[in-house]
This record gives structure tokens, sequence and C-alpha cells, in this order.
């Protein structure tokens, strides 16, 4: 009966791992040093998937701004040809971050090595805001875009629609970054011939009349003029420019990505934000000047792209819907691509602050696909909430998007000016970059307030309660976290001296410790699970030995090397986190061989600690067939629900593997 059961549990466990590597793929092999080249991008994949987020924005940033100008739209000129040297000027600064922080110089990460740690954890906590809003503002204007196609009724349809882009997108994301990517292309490039078309178009069918239509422009530029002052008209002109907000975002998408482009990685930046930028700002300056040219009209169940789309083909009665058709499927689909962002800078802010112990370390974990799981899930499950409240409404979501991503442009800005001011007279041209940050700080500030002033009552209200409560949670868990290290530094003080008076009290049995005896086989022999050289593994050694004295005749260490989002950055990390665990091993060898014991140390690295421990043990009771494995779990004064979400209880997993399997593990507590 216990081997029916045993037999009906594997082949369930086998037929979810098919199910896994159908849906998600196969796993990958950490340790294949071409395993970073095969997911890594180029810059026109990177383009693709990181730019994609900033040009996307064209499809809701460029009619927030016309709409803002109401009737005076002539003066969307100004407006455009801001936005456009606004774009210019932030990915110029932002080429200046790639390469002062080659492994990656996100918003989270510039301001805590530049500014300072709480300040640079308000900037990851809005970028992670930020990354859920691209996801959601995304999805949401792709079915906007595509519905505006379809007739009034298929308006019910669109919500449930976006719905579904979450979980495909999702799912893409779980089986890897180049898999989510690829099969975009087409659409991408789709995406920018339609539209540079439609602004060609305009111009040139425009061009002949130029003398009627600038006369018109001016004509009315006069009249607003008459109405609103110089001062009024000025006011006017910034206040759609800050509207302009969402135009922008995306930009610092590809400074955050480094570590997935292909080597030499500053230099695939620097390009893929010029791809990105030249091809972001001429989108909406040429999309203004043609809503301009067709003096284009907000219509209710549609987007004003898809209005001056309509009027665009309808000079091509004959496939000019299927024209239409396919424009706007591009402009849905590369809104699709743009929530990808989301999906690939997201979980990375994510696990960096979990490194940092602003967020539970679980979010720095990797999948055997060696993507950052966690932090993709939580991405789609936040994503889907906001859009559940919001009911998808493009035109709120724009509101919480634009505050929170100033907030990070600004405080990047800000350092980036406090550092070249602290380096200036030893960087050549330093007074340029300073110009071009400074210049850079001020107009996203700018934009950051007058949003802020100007949206509060609209909305904006409602990103800086939820950015403040998310920045209160991380301050809470990095406390937490800190508390737990002042209780272990009891227990650090064994390993940071090794020779001290308690380790001897229960390492004195007799032995010699100038004579290493040999290894027995067949003796008793205790196995340890350890995670470094450290008080809370010298805990679990000293207790056996009070415990079981004169019992063990052999003594081995396990060690997994836990690949995460901060070590899996190249094949340098990975071989560094390969010596690291083998030497840590050899610290404890070294320490029991000097009291007379024969140790050996067995190590692997891996992104499943259980799987991989399990495969270590199989070592272990081929060589000491005799063996009794013991791990130590951290137990707390006031043990709760916080303290298991914030903790690693991998030892419990790894005790139920191992009862499976027949083999006794014993969880020593640690109680701090």
């Amino acid at each position: 009966m216990s081997s029916h059961k045993g037999c009906k549990g594997d082949r369930s466990v086998s037929w979810l791992g098919s199910m896994k590597e159908l849906i998600i793929g196969k796993a990958r092999d950490p340790h294949d040093k071409e395993v970073f080249h095969s997911i890594s991008l180029i810059a026109f994949l990177a383009w693709v998937g990181l730019g994609a987020d900033g040009i996307s924005s064209s499809c809701y940033g460029p009619e927030e701004t016309f709409k803002a100008l109401g009737t005076h739209s002539p003066l969307s000129i100004f407006v455009g040809i801001g936005c456009a040297l606004t774009v210019l000027v932030i990915a110029t600064s932002y080429s200046q971050i790639i390469e002062l922080f080659p492994a990656g110089g996100g918003g989270y990460l510039m301001a805590s090595k530049l500014l300072n740690p709480n300040l640079g954890m308000v900037s990851g906590c809005a970028l992670l805001i930020d990354y859920v809003l691209t996801i959601t503002i995304s999805i949401a204007s792709g079915a906007d875009a595509l519905f505006s196609f379809f007739d009034p009724g298929f308006q019910p349809a669109k919500f449930w629609f976006a719905v579904f882009g979450v979980v495909l997108l999702t799912l893409m994301n779980l089986r890897g970054v180049k898999e989510a990517v690829l099969p975009l292309v087409p659409i991408f490039l789709t995406f920018l011939l339609a539209h540079f078309f439609i602004i060609g178009y305009a111009i040139v069918t425009h061009f002949f009349h130029f003398s009627t239509i600038s006369d018109r422009i001016m004509t009315e530029i006069e009249q607003t003029h008459v109405q609103l002052g110089w001062w009024g008209m000025i006011f006017l002109v910034l206040h759609a420019y800050s509207m302009s907000a969402g135009t922008y975002t995306g930009i610092e998408a590809v400074s955050n990505g480094l570590p997935i482009l292909k080597d030499p990685k500053v230099e695939t930046g620097k390009r893929t934000m010029k791809l990105m930028a030249f091809s972001l700002a001429g989108i909406v300056l040429g999309l203004l000047i043609a809503y301009l040219l067709y003096e284009v009209q907000p219509v209710e169940g549609k987007t004003l792209n898809a209005v001056l789309c309509e009027r665009v083909f309808a000079d091509f009665p004959s496939y000019g819907r299927i024209l239409l058709f396919i424009t706007l499927f591009s402009e849905a689909t590369l809104l699709f691509v743009a929530a990808q962002a989301g999906f690939l800078d997201g979980p990375r802010v994510l696990a960096n602050m979990a490194q940092d112990r602003w967020f539970p370390t679980r979010f720095a974990m990797l999948s055997d696909r060696l993507v950052a799981q966690n932090g993709i899930l939580l991405m789609s499950v936040s994503s889907l909430v906001l859009l559940f409240w919001t009911r998808g409404s493009v035109g709120l979501l724009v509101i919480l998007y634009s505050i929170n991503v100033f907030i990070t442009f600004s405080l990047s800005q800000l350092g980036m000016v406090k550092h070249w001011w602290l380096t200036r007279g030893m960087v050549p041209n330093w007074r340029k970059k300073l110009f071009i940050n400074g210049l850079g700080f001020l107009m996203t500030a700018f934009i950051l307030i007058s949003v802020t002033w100007i949206k509060f009552n609209e909305g904006g209200w409602i990103t800086l309660v939820i950015t403040g409560t998310l920045v209160f949670l991380a301050w809470w868990i990095r406390s937490h976290y800190h508390r737990a290290f002042q209780l272990l530094q009891k227990f650090q003080t064994l390993a940071d001296t090794e020779d001290v008076p308690y380790s001897k009290a229960f390492l004195r049995t007799g032995k010699d410790p100038h004579r290493v005896p040999a290894a027995e086989a067949t003796g008793k022999t205790a196995a340890f699970l350890v995670n470094g050289f450290n008080g809370q593994g010298f805990h679990c050694l000293l207790k056996v030995f009070q415990m079981f004295p004169g019992f063990f005749q052999n003594f081995v260490f396990l060690q997994i090397g836990m690949i995460d989002a901060g070590n899996f950055k190249g094949a340098q990390e990975v071989q560094a986190l390969e010596t690291h665990v083998r030497g840590e091993g050899a610290r404890y060898i070294s320490f029991m061989n000097h009291h007379g014991y024969f140790a050996r140390s067995y190590s692997a690295i891996s992104v499943d600690v259980v799987e991989a421990t399990k495969q270590l043990a199989d070592e272990v009771r081929r060589d000491f067939p005799n063996s009794t494995f013991f791990g130590g779990q951290l137990i707390f004064p006031e043990d709760s629900f916080v303290s298991k979400i914030l903790h690693n209880h991998v030892v419990f997993a790894v005790q139920r593997e191992f009862c499976k399997m027949g083999v006794p593990f014993i969880v020593l507590p640690v109680v701090i």
C-alpha cells in the first residue's frame, strides 16, 4: 500500500513537472558559460524589450498634452518642441548614468550610492510602483487602442482583454527575457513604420498648403494672446508641458536593465538609449504636429491616435480600413511590449532592495529558468489589483504613473549633480556633464511639482499614499532585519574567534590537535547543512557535541551557494560564488582538523537549495553510509507570521524531502 502511494506521488510530481516545462520551459544550467550569452539582449532587441516602454508612451502622452491645451491647440508646436528636447536631455543624462554605473544604474542604486540609502529606498519604492503602473497602463492603453477599431458594443469586453494580457505576459516572462521579446519584434517594427508613415504623410500632404496653414495657426495664436496675454500663454504652455509627463516614462528602463544586455554592456546600453530617444522624440513631435494639421478632436471611445489614423487612411478608400486595423493593432501590441519593462526591471529593482534587506530576501531568488519568479508574480498580481480597482481607466493611471516616475527621475538627476560637483576637476568635461544632469534635474523637478500640484485632487494623492505606505513598509522590514542581525551577533563571535573557551569546552575530548585521523567510511558521521562559516553553523556544531559527546567520528559540511539576482550577472560572478562557497567549507575543515577530527566539505551552487542539498546528500551517503544530517533554524523571541515571511525556512523543506527518502535529518533550534 505504501509503495503504491509512493508511485502515485511520483507520477503526480512528474506530471506537474512536465506541465511546468510545457508552460515555462526547461530549467537552465547556471554553470553553463553560454547561458549569459543566450539570454542577454543586443541593442536592437533591448530597444524592443526596454525601449518600447518609452516609445509606447507616444500612444497616450501626446494625447494628454494636446487635450490640456483645449481650444488653443496651435500652442502644441511649442509644447512638442519642448517635449522632444526634454526626451533628448533626459536620455543624454541617463547615458551618463550608464557610464557611471556599468553594472546597472537604476534609480534605486544611484540614489543609494550618490545621495544616501534612505533616499535610495524612497526612489526604489517609487520605481516599484512605477513598474506596476507600467504594466497596468500599457495593457489598459493597448486595449483602448485596439478597441477603438471596433463598434461601441464591444467596449465591455475591453477590460477582460486587458486582464488576459497581464496573465499572458506573466507566463511569457516566467519563461525568460529573450523568449518574451523575440516574438514581438515584427510588431514593434510595424508600429514604427506605421507611425512614421502617418506623420510623414500628414506633413507631405499639407506641405503645399503651408502658407494657408501657417496663417491660420498664427491667427489662432494671436487670438490666444489677446484672450490670455503673454503670461497666460506661457502658463498654458507650461501646464500642457507638465501634462506630457507620461511621455517620458520608460526612458530609465535601459539603465535599469543593463545586466541583461550583451557585452560590452555600456556601449550596448548607450546605443539602445540613442535608438529610443530619437525614435520617441520624433514620434511625439510628429504626432502633435499631425494632430494640429488635421485639427483632431477627442471622440468618445477612441484615442486621439485612432482619430488621426482614421483621417489619414480615409484617403485610401480601398484598403484604408485594413491599414487602420494594422496600425491600431501595432499600437496595442507595442503597449503590451512596453509592459515588458515592468516585468524586466521591476523584479530587478525588487531583488536589489531585497538584498539590502528593504524587502523579504526571497525576492532576490531566481527560478530554474534564471528569472526572478517571485518578483514577476508580485508585479503581475499588483497590476491585476490596480486594473480591477481603476477598471482600466488610462486617465487615472497616467496621473498615478507620472508622479512616481518623476520622483525617481528627480532623485537620479540630483544624485548625478552631486557626483559631478564632488568630482569636479578630477573628471574630464565635468562642467558639461554637470550642466546636462543639472538641466535634467530642473526639468524633471518642475514636471514633478507641476503634476502633483495640478492633479493632486484628481487622484495624485492616491499615488503619494501608496508610495508612502510602501516606504514605511520597507523601513519597517529593514528595521526587523537589523534587530535580527544584532541578536545573531552573540553567535557570530564563535566564528570570528574560532578558538574561544566556549568552543574548547565542547571540543576537548582527548583528541590530538596535531594529528588528524583518517576518514572512517563506516563510522558515525555528522553532516551539517551550513550557510557560510558563521555563528549559526558553529552553534549547530557545538550543539551536536553537547548532545552526542564522543559519538561521531566524521564531520561533513554541506553548503549550497544560492544563485540570486545579485550574483547572476555574468560567468565571473558565478565563478566567484563557487570559490567563496568552497572557501567557507575549507574553513570548517581547518577548524575541525585543528581539534583532531576528520572533516570533509561538499558544495554546490544552485537556484534550488532543496534539490541541490538532496544531490549532495546522495554523495555524502555514498562516501559515509552511517550519516545523520543536521540543520539549524533561527528561533526568534517572538515568533510570528512576519518572521515566517521575512526569514528563510528552507531547513524544514529539506527535512521533509529527507524524510521521504528515509534519511535522518535533525533540525536544531538556534534561539536568538
